[in-house]
Parts: structure tokens; C-alpha cells; sequence
């Protein structure tokens, strides 16, 4: 499999995705551990790419950049972990500079990484022990306190097979469905609310999704939204920065779900806008549309919540259910709420 069609390199300049020309060129510097990033020439200017921190920087402001993988269910890009050894990068499991071997591979470091990307692992190399940041990607010897960089990159053009049959796969309860398009698939947000996947700010949307969790919903699958990169775990139903290692409640609304849900939808939630019109509650993109629906604020209500928290264009508001209001929280300016029976 060539690699440029393993990977794939886009660059964000405020209103959509473009796939960057030559993208191999750049995967084969990112798939070298001592790359620190690379410089494009392109039409908007000189552009560098962080590797690193997966930024851009130029002269263009607000240009964002990711990468995007498309690996069969079975597959993933076999990836090492390497620690800068004075002048050279050296892949653990390797011997180094110093004629020491670790205790720990690369392949256990990154088994220890799906599991915790926020945390942390311990090992020795000679009589010295070590411990591997995974936030601050540094490596300190415990007994002097010295610290050395850690870099995480795959290895260029290497597949690896994965054995999703084996028996102690988890398993789910819930039975796939045939059909993708009654599908939608939700995460947990910031404001505890609900949102769907969608592109172009997600790399996969619902529809996407359920294809792959119809292949194998056992299954792990990477994305990208915005400049973090997420596993989306669909035996745990939840999804985890791979940067931070924050962790969100995942759900898919089909069938049984979806009849359950309807009930929300008999009831109408308008706000009464400042032209003196009442409007209803429209979740979407573009400016102006809130992150709430107004099936979604109903569902919130039948579960007697006090208040929920929402965002609309660029304002964050707080609805309030006992006097029936919204505020603006930046210009506290409050407006009526009301719930229409339909």
C-alpha cells in the first residue's frame, strides 16, 4: 500500500479543508522521529508545520493543519516511540547511547498510551529507572532528574494487522442494525449536551460512523476535529483526546431509540427574539443557530433538569426552567423562554 493513500495532509484557512498536493512528502518527514516539522511553499505563502504541536505557522493567521489516516477496520499504522539520546533519536527497546537497553518496548509504551494518553509509564534501563510522560512527552531519570524528549510517530508506510476476532474481544448488547441511514451518532459536550458528528469541523460524520461500527462493533477508530486527534472506542461507547486524555460518553440513536426519542419531539421551545418574535430553538453551523435543538432541550426537561447551558454564534447562554428564561452570560441580557404542546 503506497503511503499516500495510508495518510492524508489538509490545512484549514477559515472556512474549509484542502487536501495539500505531494501530502507523501510530508509523511515521510513526519514518520522521522528527529523531524521537528517542515516548511511548505504554497500559494497563500511559506508555511511551517509543528509536528510536534500540529500547528501552522506563516504569514496567514488562523491556518490549521491535520492528518487523516484511512486504514481498512483490520489495520492500523504500526508506530514507534523514540527518546532523544544526546544528539540522535533512539527507539525504545533499542540499545542506547550508553550501552543500556531498556526494559520496555516500543509496541508496550504504545499499548500503555491507548489505554491512558494521559498518563504515564515506569521501566529501567541498566541500574537507572526511568518514567515516560505522555502529556509533557518527556522521559526523566528518577535518580537525576534529567529530561529528555519523547516523540511519538508512525512508522512510514508499516501496516499491521489486527486480530478483531479474538475471544476476549468485549462484547456488546447492542445488535447492529442494516440500515445506516436511521442511524445518528452523539457525543457528550462541554455543555452536557448532545451533539452530532458532522463534518467539516469532524473528519467523520454519523453516517460515516455507522458504516465503520457495521464492519466491527468491537472496534476502535481514530479522527480528527479541529487540530485534536480522538479514538473513538465503540466497545465503551466513548471517545478520548488522544492529547489530553479527556474522555466523552458516545451514543447511537437507531431504532428503538429513535421511536423512544420521538416523544420529545410533541413539544416546540421558542425564545422571544429581540425583534419581539418568538423562534424556535435551531441546532446547526451556521451563525446565529444554538448547539441545542429543541428535541434536545425537551429531553433535558423531562429529565427535570434545573438549567442547561447552550451556545449560539459566538455567545455562551444559560436557559433557566423554573422562570422560563435565557441569559446571555457575556451580556447578561435575559429573554423569555416558552414550551409549545404540539
Amino acid at each position: 500500500m503506497a503511503a499516500s493513500n495510508i495518510s492524508e495532509w489538509q490545512l484549514f484557512d477559515g472556512s474549509q479543508w484542502s487536501s495539500i498536493c505531494n501530502a507523501n512528502i510530508i509523511e515521510t518527514h513526519y514518520c522521522q522521529p528527529g523531524a521537528s516539522g517542515i516548511t511548505l511553499h504554497t500559494s497563500i505563502g511559506s508555511l511551517y508545520i509543528d509536528f510536534d504541536a500540529m500547528t501552522v505557522s506563516g504569514i496567514c493567521g488562523n491556518v490549521l493543519v491535520r492528518r487523516n489516516t484511512f486504514l481498512s477496520i483490520n489495520q492500523k499504522q504500526d508506530v514507534g516511540w523514540y527518546y532523544k539520546d544526546n544528539k540522535r533519536w533512539c527507539q525504545y527497546g533499542a540499545q542506547g547511547a550508553g550501552g543500556n537497553k531498556s526494559s520496555i518496548t516500543s509496541d508496550y509504551i504504545e499499548q500503555q498510551y491507548n489505554q491512558n494518553p494521559n498518563g504515564s509509564v515506569r521501566f529501567s534501563a541498566g541500574h537507572m529507572t526511568y518514567i515516560v510522560d505522555f502529556t509533557a512527552m518527556t522521559q526523566t531519570n528518577l535518580s537525576t532528574h534529567m529530561n529528555r524528549k519523547v516523540r511519538r510517530r508512525p512508522k512510514f508506510n508499516s501496516i499491521v494487522t489486527v486480530n478483531n476476532s479474538s475471544p476476549t474481544s468485549p462484547s456488546l448488547s447492542v445488535t447492529p442494525t442494516n440500515s445506516s441511514a436511521e442511524c445518528i451518532w452523539e457525543f457528550m459536550g462541554e455543555e452536557g449536551i448532545w451533539s452530532e458528528y458532522q463534518k467539516p469541523g469532524c473528519s467523520l460524520d454519523s453516517q460515516e460512523v455507522e458504516r465503520l461500527y457495521q464492519l466491527n462493533p468491537q472496534s476502535q477508530v481514530s479522527f480528527t476535529a479541529g487540530r485534536q486527534s480522538y479514538i473513538l472506542d465503540f466497545s465503551g461507547m466513548h471517545q478520548v483526546n488522544m492529547k489530553y486524555g479527556t474522555k466523552r460518553h458516545v451514543r447511537r440513536i437507531a431504532g428503538e431509540a429513535q421511536e423512544t426519542n420521538s416523544q420529545f419531539s410533541q413539544a416546540c421551545w421558542q425564545f422571544k427574539d429581540m425583534d419581539g418574535h418568538w423562534k424556535n430553538y435551531s441546532k446547526g453551523g451556521s451563525r446565529g443557530h444554538s448547539s441545542v435543538s429543541s428535541q434536545d432541550i425537551e429531553a433535558q426537561y423531562q429529565e427535570h433538569a434545573v438549567k442547561i447551558s447552550f451556545r449560539a454564534g459566538r455567545f455562551n447562554y444559560e436557559l433557566n426552567f423554573s422562570d422560563m428564561t435565557q441569559t446571555n452570560l457575556s451580556t447578561n441580557t435575559i429573554r423569555s423562554v416558552r414550551r409549545i404542546e404540539q
